[in-house]
């Protein structure tokens, strides 16, 4: 059987978004682990706000069409939420909204059908966005994810990576490997033919 292909993004456009950063180390761990990650950054697949009427009279964004067809040929997802006010970032919010429309036919929740997804956080503050993590979870639940219960919130995110980009925390190295593995464990699993 193939690797399991995992799609990698985080919630947030912002070039120098610490979970971007986490976002890039965690398919650099997917890969060196025995999965297939392919990083996407959403500031390369800019849409607008949510609105019934443009999807109505112009259809879908051309760059959500893109994001489908990833989407379409990925098993697994690994989110690096940020936390804006306590909450999931309007960008991811935005970003799942557009995806889960109807296109040409399909349903867009059927693209998110067994599908798991890990989740991971990093934030300057102390609990490194772990108040979004849990948001992020009822959202992918709501619309047919299945999240993996472990999960990795990055708190001092400033002082929590070295020049290399990789985690300076021993513990949380582990852990984000730990995430890694199971989820691609888990796809391994599901998806053995």
């Amino acid at each position: 059987m193939a690797t399991p292909r995992i799609l990698v993004f985080a919630g947030s456009a912002r070039e120098a978004s610490y979970n971007k950063q986490l976002a890039r180390l965690a398919a650099q761990r997917i890969e060196a682990l025995g999965g297939t990650p392919t990083f996407v950054d959403l500031r390369d697949y800019p849409v607008p706000l949510y609105d019934g009427d443009l999807e109505e009279q112009q259809g879908l964004p051309d760059n959500v069409v893109a994001l489908r067809q990833l989407l379409a040929e990925h098993q697994g997802l690994l989110i690096a939420s940020p936390e804006y006010n306590g909450f999931v970032t309007p960008l991811l919010v935005n970003t799942i909204d557009w995806l889960t429309r109807p296109h040409q036919g399909e349903s867009g929740l059927a693209l998110f059908q067994d599908r798991q997804a890990a989740l991971v956080g990093a934030s300057p503050g102390g609990l490194g966005g772990l108040r979004a993590l849990n948001p992020l979870r009822q959202l992918l639940t709501n619309i047919g994810v299945t999240v993996l219960p472990n999960q990795l919130a990055v708190g001092g995110a400033g002082d929590a990576f070295n020049a290399q980009g990789q985690l300076t925390d021993d513990k949380q190295r582990d852990s984000l490997d730990a995430i890694c593995q199971r989820l691609i464990t888990t796809l391994d699993r599901l998806h053995d033919e």
